[in-house]
């Protein structure tokens, strides 16, 4: 398997050789197309004044000579088949007769402008005869013929060996950025990779240390976030399945005991009914349980997802307030409300639920005698609903706590007060859901509010 350190060395350096050949072939498209011709027609110029020069000198030769010293490749020739190079050898010496007798004949022979296009810029390095300009030029009352192009190699020697050690010296520094940037670039992909091998094999106590003020670091910061998240959601995990676990084992264990316990045939009728109707009470708290597991499993399904639609919030509130009368008939509590028509959007089912949470909750920590007060309040934009009550209050440790599934305030008391330590649980989400906002005030022994805001419809 290829690491990712050696795919982006590969991929670097078939981008450094694909651009190269692309550049390459861009200037060759240029050289044909715009420097070949301006080429020809300076070194035109140059090989006519050479033969001007020519005509006039006493020692052809001597002047020959000296021309191609300055850096030129000459091959000169008569019609009594004199012949003569100078300077720098051409690589190949052909050239038709045609060619040659043409140029004797007095026209212009433009081999560098009609040298082959192919796919080296060959109209400037290729050290043939035929790559050459022929001009003719009179001397001594004989037609001669000169050929010239320019002795790149006398030119530019020192330029090919300095363009050569450039190239690889490039080409090696390069190669070296390459593989230093790559191991800078892969070294915290390798940390991510390793963390999350430790978090699949050790848990979630992992933390990468990535310094960078770039997508990268960005990368870790947000991976860091993401597992002491997905720490703290694996807790509550444990201990909700450690919770509704106990939750449901101690109303099965009171169901066998006493049902155990009806097997006596000794027992009196009074002792019977009081075992029945603490097997239909635990009974009854399965059954709420699990009620509202089903519930809380809907909501975290639902997500940010909602069904919006007009809520009569007052009228939701004052059907709850019917239903639940007798509870406070039982407790002898006294209720006051003030529940002016109000509309809400959002889901009706979702918001009842919180509404009877709430308010059986009053009921349950308020001491026999006490007093729930329920209001409603319409602003311009919003509904606040307020539930108060007089009941045993919380601490300032409970008050952080209360909305967290199976948390319940004094637990000393938990037996003996009827609960799942689920319901706050839901309020909180279903208003969060339906993007209001959910407070508390409570004092030990002075009672509780929860305050309620959501947007009205």
């Amino acid at each position: 398997m290829k690491t990712l350190y050696s795919k982006f060395l590969i991929l670097t350096l078939l981008i450094m050789v694909t651009s190269t050949l692309i550049g390459f072939l861009f200037s060759n498209t240029y050289y044909h197309q715009k420097v070949k011709p301006e080429n020809d027609q300076k070194n035109t110029e140059i090989a006519l004044n050479m033969a001007e020069y020519a005509e006039s000198q006493n020692s052809l030769k001597e002047y020959l000579e000296h021309t191609a010293s300055t850096g030129y490749q000459l091959y000169v020739i008569n019609q009594s088949g004199y012949e003569e190079f100078y300077g720098g050898d051409f690589r190949d010496r052909q050239l038709s007769d045609s060619i040659k007798q043409q140029v004797l004949a007095g026209d212009i022979y433009h081999g560098m402008e009609n040298f082959p296009n192919e796919t080296f810029v060959t109209g400037f390095f290729a050290n043939e005869l035929g790559n050459t300009i022929g001009v003719p030029f009179e001397y001594d009352s004989e037609n001669y013929a000169l050929f010239m192009r320019p002795d790149i190699e006398l030119l530019f020697s020192e330029i090919h060996i300095m363009l050569g050690w450039m190239v690889i010296v490039m080409l090696i520094l390069s190669v070296i950025a390459v593989l230093i940037s790559a191991k800078f670039l892969i070294k915290p992909i390798k940390q991510l990779s390793n963390a999350t091998g430790k978090v699949a094999d050790e848990g979630f106590d992992v933390e990468i240390d990535i310094n960078r003020n770039d997508e990268i670091g960005e990368l870790g910061t947000r991976f860091n976030h993401m597992i002491k998240r997905l720490g703290e959601l694996d807790h509550m995990r444990k201990s909700f399945i450690s919770n509704v676990s106990h939750d449901i084992q101690s109303p099965l264990l009171n169901i066998k005991g006493y049902a155990r316990l009806l097997e006596d045939e000794s027992l009196t009728k009074e002792e019977r009914t009081a075992h029945i109707n603490i097997i239909r009470e635990e009974t009854d708290r399965l059954s709420k349980l699990a009620r509202q597991l089903l519930v809380l499993t809907s909501l975290d399904q639902k997500n940010s997802f909602i069904k919006t639609e007009p809520v009569p919030v007052s009228q939701q509130l004052k059907e709850i307030v019917q239903k639940y009368r007798w509870m406070l008939e039982d407790k002898d509590l006294s209720l006051n409300y003030k529940l002016p028509e109000a509309h809400v959007s959002g889901d009706a089912s979702m918001l009842y639920a919180a509404w009877e949470n709430l308010f059986t909750n009053a009921v349950k920590y308020t001491p026999p005698g006490g007093r729930i007060d329920i209001t409603l309040e319409e602003k311009q934009n919003e509904v606040t609903i307020l539930f108060k009550d007089t009941g045993i209050g919380m601490t300032e440790e409970d008050q952080l706590h209360i909305f967290e599934r199976f948390y319940r305030a004094d637990q000393a008391r938990t037996r003996a007060t009827e609960g799942t330590g689920l319901g706050l649980s839901i309020v909180k989400q279903v208003i969060e859901l339906h993007n209001g906002e959910i407070q508390v005030s409570s004092a030990p022994g002075k009672g509780t509010t929860f305050s309620l805001t959501l947007k009205k419809m």
